[in-house]
């Protein structure tokens, strides 16, 4: 652990054996003054309560320092760019495109002192619980953010892919700031009108562009519960409107709904024969 100025552990309030009460210890290793020497002393404690706390809290600093060396990797792509003259740097990234139904989500996002929380990652490594709080202290933190969107219409008119395009094309146009240059995950985005450079696998090597795809997905999450309850029946809200077996059999059972992607030749096979559904 990293040194630094802390008070001795005599200075703590003592158990009448010498020892530090338990909550005392977490306290203490929980503490920005808890340095090398503090930790050592901690490590004479003959409890196992303690030596449970301390294994605990060295796991805790070794993932830190993991994601911080990550964390590093990650913005040497911003960092070159800022080494360039460019300030506002906007990671985009959507969510969305392999899906039955609901919409594609992108976000644009700029992100300013948000580069400093700790555990921005490629969404699909995240758990929805952290994805969830990631993305509050992302849109908290941020320079600014922006989501754009591709309805179901617009997906069956003109593909997927170029939904895809139109949705990210959104969310970089609204932002509150205009970026001096603009990573995109894998693609270029057509008829942008500023900087860009595209990254394949952007969500694994540029943080800007991992934050972004946190915002997509947590965005669209929440619109396909919103969803889930506008039509009932197909489990939305669980499979996000992939097509797990569950969604399969809905389908089979229930027909499209006007939130499926009817272009889809998945959906029109697994709708053949169904009862149509009302819109």
């Amino acid at each position: 652990m990293a040194a630094s100025q802390s008070p001795p552990l005599g200075a703590h309030r003592a158990l009448p054996n010498g020892t530090l009460p338990l909550a005392e210890i977490q306290r203490i290793l929980t503490s920005p003054f808890c340095d090398d020497a503090t930790f050592a002393a901690l490590r004479e404690d003959p409890r196992a309560s303690v030596a449970a706390l301390l294994l605990s809290a060295q796991r805790r600093h070794l993932r830190l320092e993991k994601d911080l060396a990550r964390r590093s990797t990650m913005l040497a792509i911003e960092q070159e760019l800022l080494a360039a003259g460019c300030v506002r740097i906007a990671g985009v990234d959507e969510a969305g495109i392999g899906p039955l139904a609901g919409p594609i989500v992108a976000a644009a996002v700029i992100l300013g002192d948000a580069a400093e929380i700790v555990g921005i990652d490629d969404s699909k490594r995240l758990t929805e619980k952290r994805r969830e709080s990631l993305a509050i202290e992302i849109r908290e933190r941020a320079t600014c953010f922006a989501i754009g969107i591709a309805n179901i219409h617009e997906i069956d008119e003109f593909n997927v892919y170029h939904a895809g395009l139109l949705a990210m094309r959104r969310a970089v146009e609204g932002l509150a700031q205009q970026p001096d240059h603009v990573l995109v995950d894998a693609r270029r985005i057509p008829d942008l009108g500023m900087a860009q450079s595209a990254y394949v696998r952007g969500d694994s090597r540029s943080l800007s562009i991992a934050a972004a795809s946190i915002l997509a997905k947590t965005h669209r999450d929440a619109l396909m519960v919103e969803l889930d309850r506008a039509h009932p029946g197909y489990g939305l809200a669980k499979h996000k409107g992939y097509g797990t077996a569950e969604h399969q059999a809905a389908l089979r059972q229930l027909g499209a709904s006007p939130a499926h992607r009817t272009s889809y030749q998945a959906v029109q096979e697994l709708i053949a024969g169904a009862p149509r559904h009302a819109d």
